[in-house]
């Protein structure tokens, strides 16, 4: 089956669907056919032709059976007047088609260049510099392997959602259309709410799969980004593609190079400004892509502090990209921000406060190179009304020299697990808020901050929201960081008061590990309120989310530890547990107490979303997502999914029509679910990941 493949600069090229293409070399070439004899060896550019693309688009370039034509009529029609670049840049991101990516970089060049060769473009090292020649007027018919004595009856002409495109602006990242999803959690405020009302509670149930698409089989943790019609997302491999919203239609695709030795990593987002799309890397680049096309526009390094990886994913507001980065390197991660337009390093800034600046006291006398942690591993928030930008930072894991505070020292160790609001242009640290001191548990508040309308002690205020592993969601003046209020969701067992007016938290000190003996902790480190998005209904005062409610021994271990007090953590089933590990809550964060809480056996591994219609949609390691009802928490909807339910699912329309989209794939920390407690659910032995979008019947 032949199947069009759009590719970046937007000219349609013949790939060969369900067949070999393109790099395997396994169908025999006859090397004497259009070719040199065993007397007159092929050239290298020649000889790496026909190992890795003969098989399929056939020995002179025309013959082939498998894919199309790489010279003459049928080529220059979809690629002639195109910079040589362009087919260079949509040969190594986009061949093999199975495996795209995998050929060495002089193995492409050798192809590229034998492409152009034939059909009359002599190469140079500046591929940018060189045009594919334009076919002529009077041959401008379908050649190559296509019949020429018959008429061709018109092909259908998809229509493409990106021919009307229009810059993204400030404003409707602010407050998106009713029908777009264009940013992480749908807007700057981070809510994970969406306005649109056509799934109900009533009519959930007869929700269908109306359309499915693969994505590169590893990690896929990035929420989709949809906006006028258009889905942007990015899979395993640092691969991006644009799909048509209504149909799935691919309309381009871009894939990083790694370098060798970079492991790819799965990225919370991708981000929409202007005319461009943004990209975390896995080798700590962010590239600026054309949102039309995906051709690249800008590319540039974040940070060359080695130890650090970018699996959190950009924000942009006021021209400004701002990137987190995290890792446990000597002396902590960092926060840098890019100009929108040109990629100009406009400012960094250290997560571990160095000595000699504001907080830089906080370490227990440790030195610089000492200190670690303060990860940034999810994206940030901008509130338009303050003009601020809101991160969070995790704990350190080396817990050790911060245990016993010496004398005359403070061991709170800035800025770990706090809430830090910046200018995004100029960078300057507004303010900052440290939801607990020096953290001994491995319990971190590095997750998304939610900013809305709530009602505190009677009055309505704007606040900026999130909550750690242990499930307290405090609430602060987004503008000053004065502590306003907090909730809890009522698993944890370590802190035992918070103060009205600070917020501080007073820990139990018996339950601070050391070597001496084993302490019952709850939540364990891998439990608690985890990685999954949280979605607030400002309306209602309402935060739903969903959480791990497993608790841990505090070990002394042998050696260092896990936490370099030197502990190790054993799961364990918190008091009284049936084993219903899984649980989704309603928060009310008026009150600070749940309005409803459901649990079940398979921990959850998807963020939440939640609709103006009154559905809550999730899902957990058993494959399995779960529509709820809002105002009681009951099942309304259950859907088992070929692969782990991973990112955040979303909302949003397209004709009139609404449709919830979601993806699977491992790759978030608490994919793999917690195999010792719940044995009996299998992960997926095949790893794979996917888009997949659902909606009621026509």
């Amino acid at each position: 089956m032949i199947r069009w493949i759009q590719s970046a600069s937007s000219r349609g090229v013949l790939m060969a669907a369900g067949a070999v293409a393109f790099g395997f070399g396994i169908m025999p070439v006859a090397l004497a056919q259009n070719g040199p004899t065993a007397e007159s060896p092929p050239s290298p550019d020649r000889a790496a032709y026909l190992q890795n693309c003969a098989a399929c688009h056939g020995s002179a370039l025309t013959d082939g059976q498998f894919a199309p034509a790489l010279k003459g009529a049928a080529f220059l029609t979809k690629w002639g007047g195109a910079h040589a670049d362009e087919l260079d840049r949509y040969v190594r991101t986009s061949m093999p088609p199975a495996n795209a990516g995998a050929l060495d970089a002089g193995t492409y060049a050798a192809v590229v260049g034998y492409i152009l060769e034939n059909n009359g473009v002599a190469t140079s090292a500046n591929l940018a510099s060189l045009t594919i020649p334009k076919l002529p007027a009077s041959n401008s018919t379908l050649g190559g392997a296509i019949t020429t004595r018959h008429a061709l009856p018109p092909w259908p002409q998809p229509a493409n959602p990106l021919a009307g495109f229009k810059p993204v602006t400030e404003a409707e990242l602010d407050d998106p259309a009713a029908q777009d999803w264009p940013a992480w959690r749908r807007s700057h405020l981070g809510q994970g709410w969406s306005p649109l009302k056509q799934i109900t509670a009533a009519n959930v149930k007869s929700l269908r799969l109306v359309w499915s698409s693969a994505l590169p089989a590893g990690e896929a943790t990035t929420e989709p980004l949809v906006r006028g019609g258009v889905m942007y997302m990015m899979g395993a491999g640092d691969n991006v593609v644009a799909l048509d919203a209504m149909t799935g239609r691919q309309l381009w695709r871009y894939q990083r190079t790694l370098p060798k030795g970079v492991a790819a990593s799965g990225k919370k987002t991708i981000a929409l400004y202007g005319d461009k799309l943004y990209a975390a890397t896995s080798d700590l680049h962010l590239v600026a892509l054309d949102a039309r096309t995906g051709r690249p526009v800008w590319d540039k390094v974040v940070s060359e502090k080695t130890g650090l990886r970018s699996i959190g994913g950009p924000l942009a507001a006021k021209g400004v990209i701002m990137l987190g980065l995290s890792g446990q390197a000597p002396g902590g991660a960092l926060i840098a921000a890019l100009d929108a337009e040109t990629g100009e390093k406009l400012w960094s800034f250290d997560t571990i406060a160095q000595p000699g600046t504001p907080g830089g006291d906080t370490w227990n006398g440790l030195t610089a190179e000492q200190r670690s942690g303060a990860s940034v591993w999810t994206s940030g928030s901008y509130d338009p009304t303050t003009g601020l930008a809101y991160w969070g930072t995790a704990q350190t894991y080396d817990t050790g020299p911060l245990r016993d505070r010496k004398p005359g020292l403070n061991n709170d160790g800035l800025y770990t697990d706090s809430t830090l609001a910046f200018e995004p242009r100029s960078g300057k640290l507004v303010w900052y808020y440290q939801h607990i001191k020096n953290d001994q548990f491995d319990l971190d508040w590095v997750f998304e901050r939610t900013i809305g309308s709530l009602n505190v002690k009677g009055k309505p205020r704007r606040v900026v929201m999130t909550a750690g592993k242990a499930g307290l969601f405090d609430a602060l003046d987004p503008a000053t960081g004065q502590y306003l209020t907090t909730a809890d969701m009522g698993f944890q067992n370590f802190i035992t008061r918070v103060d009205p007016v600070t917020g501080e938290k007073t820990v139990n000190p018996d339950l601070i590990p050391d070597r001496t003996r084993v302490r019952f902790l709850c939540p364990h480190a891998g439990g608690g309120r985890n990685w999954q998005p949280t979605a607030f209904d400002q309306s209602k005062g309402i935060v739903f989310v969903n959480a791990r409610d497993v608790c841990t021994d505090l070990v002394p271990a042998e050696g260092k530890g896990i936490l370099s007090t030197g502990i190790n953590m054993d799961y364990a089933p918190p008091p009284g547990s049936t084993g219903l590990y899984g649980m989704v809550q309603a928060l009310d964060l008026v009150s600070g107490k749940p309005r409803w809480t459901v649990k079940q056996r398979a921990p959850y591994s998807m963020g939440v979303l939640a609709t103006a219609g009154g559905i809550l949609l999730t899902g957990s390691v058993d494959r399995m997502v779960t529509a709820h009802d809002q105002a009681t928490g009951k099942v309304l909807w259950k859907q088992q999914m070929p692969g782990m339910p991973n990112a955040s699912p979303i909302s949003y329309e397209v004709g009139g029509k609404q449709y919830i989209a979601m993806i699977t794939g491992y790759g978030n920390p608490v994919s793999l679910g917690i195999s010792v407690l719940t044995p009996e659910i299998q992960m997926a032995s095949v790893v794979s990941s996917g888009i997949y979008v659902f909606a009621l019947p026509d």
